[in-house]
């Protein structure tokens, strides 16, 4: 009997045993959740419908929330009105207020028809104080009518890659119509299609300067031809004094498209934009400066500027077959060596800036021909190398063959070698064929 309680008590203590090594051990393991580590995409809490924020060098897509929804945009499309005015207008063409002009709804200048006003002068009232009776008198000076105009703003728009992009108006009013297709549109855009817009106006266009001189104006106040109606103009890009290094920007509001705004930001040599889409409605004014504060300052402590050429390297001179061309003595093979810069370490300095981000992957692609066909030139662009990030094209440098090699001729292959031994004239295979006609 004794013996018998003593293997009870042994069992007992191996179940107490295993129970201890289940609740330390197995139980957390089978049923508690495990943290995993993977990057997730940051949620910055903005107002906006959709929103992104754009690198103005590269046109790389930092931080996107719906950026491809295609929404109406309101007044923010006065950008696209004052570069196609500016690259396509004579700054000094007197404009006359049509009817169709003066019967815009606020917020306007309250023209009549027939009045008349220099055309630089309508740019300022279109983006400081956003006339929508500028914007239309603009249209019908650029484009003959507003639906003239809306074809170029949309031709433009399809020439930047804004695919998600339809103008109707010119000042951004909510409208809609059946284009050629028969296909319902609407004036309407993407935050991508809209940062792209405002990257051309200040970085690509031939008439960037001009387009930041106009926007970066705090007051204005001109008058119509005749001097007797005078207008007076206010910057309501009120962002441009909330945080250092802002540069321009366009606000925008209807009832269907909310409170928008697209704006850039230049800091330290960072060069940010952003668009923001259906940002609240009234009394929600202010929502558009909390998020546009939170995307600016999002990529300035996130990203630091980046020379790719730097960071992964020059690239090495690499030989590349020519063929049918003379190249005795000079090398073992016939060949050329593809290099960044023709003119060696007294070339120009080569630079393909970014904004990196700590831990996204920054790679270069060496792209050159399996082989070349005689002659080659020396300085000739032969090859390239593309530089990436997280896998998007970046910006790509040429390569370039580092001497000649001159095509096998009968009359070269002869003067190639008795140039070994006697001072022959520099002459031409061409040239020995005009004589031979002749």
């Amino acid at each position: 009997m004794k013996e018998k309680k003593q293997v009870l008590n042994r069992i007992s203590w191996w179940k107490r045993f295993c129970l201890i090594v289940f609740i330390v051990f197995l139980y957390p393991l089978i049923f508690c959740r495990i943290p995993v580590f993977a990057e997730e995409k940051e949620d910055l809490r903005l107002y906006s419908q959709s929103a992104i924020l754009m690198d103005g060098d590269s046109g790389r897509i930092l931080y996107g929330k719906n950026e491809k929804q295609i929404r109406p945009m309101a007044s923010t499309t006065k950008i696209m009105t004052c570069i196609l005015a500016l690259e396509q207008g004579n700054m000094e063409d007197v404009v006359t207020v049509s009817s169709y002009a003066a019967s815009q709804p606020k917020v306007h200048m309250g023209v009549k028809k027939g009045e008349q006003y220099l055309l630089k002068d309508l740019l300022y009232g279109l983006m400081l104080e956003s006339y929508n009776d500028a914007a239309v008198m603009i249209a019908e000076q650029i484009g003959g009518t507003r639906e003239g105009f809306a074809r170029l703003m949309n031709a433009k728009a399809d020439e930047l890659g804004c695919k998600d992009t339809w103008f109707i108006t010119p000042n951004g009013l909510d409208a809609k119509e059946v284009d050629e297709t028969g296909k319902e549109r609407i004036h309407s855009t993407t935050a991508e299609d809209l940062a792209k817009i405002l990257v051309y106006c200040i970085q690509k266009s031939p008439k960037a300067e001009e387009f930041l001189k106009i926007t970066q104006t705090q007051d204005r106040t001109f008058y119509d031809i005749e001097n007797k109606h005078q207008i007076q103009c206010r910057n309501h890009n009120v962002f441009l004094s909330m945080m250092d290094g802002a540069l321009t920007g366009k606000t925008g509001f209807t009832g269907g498209a909310g409170y928008s705004y697209v704006g850039a930001l230049k800091k330290d040599g960072k060069l940010f934009v952003i668009a923001l889409l259906g940002c609240g409605w009234p009394p929600y004014k202010t929502r558009k400066w909390s998020d546009a504060r939170t995307l600016f300052s999002y990529g300035m402590k996130n990203y630091e500027k980046t020379d790719l050429h730097e960071y992964l390297g020059k690239t090495e001179r690499i030989p590349v077959t020519v063929e049918g061309g003379i190249c005795w003595g000079e090398r073992e093979n016939s060949f050329v060596l593809a290099g960044e810069s023709q003119l060696g370490e007294n070339g120009p300095s080569a630079f393909v800036y970014a904004l990196l981000k700590k831990g996204e992957k920054a790679e270069k692609k060496v792209i050159l021909p399996e082989k070349l066909t005689a002659p080659v030139k020396e300085g000739e662009k032969i090859g390239k190398v593309q530089y990436y990030i997280e896998g998007r094209l970046i910006g790509e440098l040429s390569l370039y063959s580092d001497r000649s090699v001159g095509k096998m001729y009968a009359f070269t292959a002869l003067k190639h070698v008795l140039a070994k031994w006697i001072r022959l004239p520099d002459i031409s295979v061409e040239q020995i064929r005009s004589l031979y006609e002749r």
